[in-house]
């Protein structure tokens, strides 16, 4: 998966799709809402993709469906084995000079399990909690020698809680 840059000023607009799974969905699962606010984080490395993240507050409160609901913060960082996560030690050599304590990879080997160009922001799930944003990959999705890249979300709880407090 390639990567894109987002740079965006606190007065950025977004439409923010929700609850649609694919491009062609639409109808009654899916929700669109405009952003009222962007806040990236503020240590974002463009050159190293160090801090991939950014909150976005709603201008309208969402409906709370079957396809469109919160999603709980893992609250320690995953261990590698226990669901897709790859150690880091093996990472590191697959990304050599790439990857950072705030990054975790993941990918299924076996099915080629993986995700891909505009998952950029989409979710990793570890026991039923929000681990990992999808950050940056390869340019062939489904590798099985060379997984995604996400954020570790683990190492942002912290300035995640603040942020939405102060929002």
């Amino acid at each position: 998966m390639a990567t894109m840059d987002l740079l965006l000023s606190p007065h950025s607009v977004l439409s923010v799709r929700l609850g649609g799974q694919r491009r062609a969905d639409g109808g009654a699962t899916e929700q669109w809402r405009r952003s009222a606010k962007v806040v990236t984080y503020p240590r974002y490395n463009t050159a190293t993709k160090d801090g991939d993240l950014m909150l976005v507050k709603l201008l309208l409160p969402i409906r709370v469906t079957k396809r469109v609901e919160p999603l709980p913060l893992a609250t320690e960082c995953p261990a590698p084995g226990s669901v897709t996560v790859v150690p880091e030690e093996q990472c590191r050599r697959i990304y050599p000079g790439s990857i950072t304590p705030n990054m975790v990879c993941a990918g299924e080997s076996r099915n080629r399990a993986d995700s891909c160009q505009g998952d950029s922001g989409g979710p990793l799930m570890c026991d039923g909690r929000l681990q990992g944003i999808v950050s940056w990959g390869p340019g062939v999705c489904g590798d099985p020698k060379k997984p995604g890249v996400y954020v570790n979300l683990c190492k942002y709880t912290q300035w995640i809680q603040d942020t939405m407090r102060r929002n």
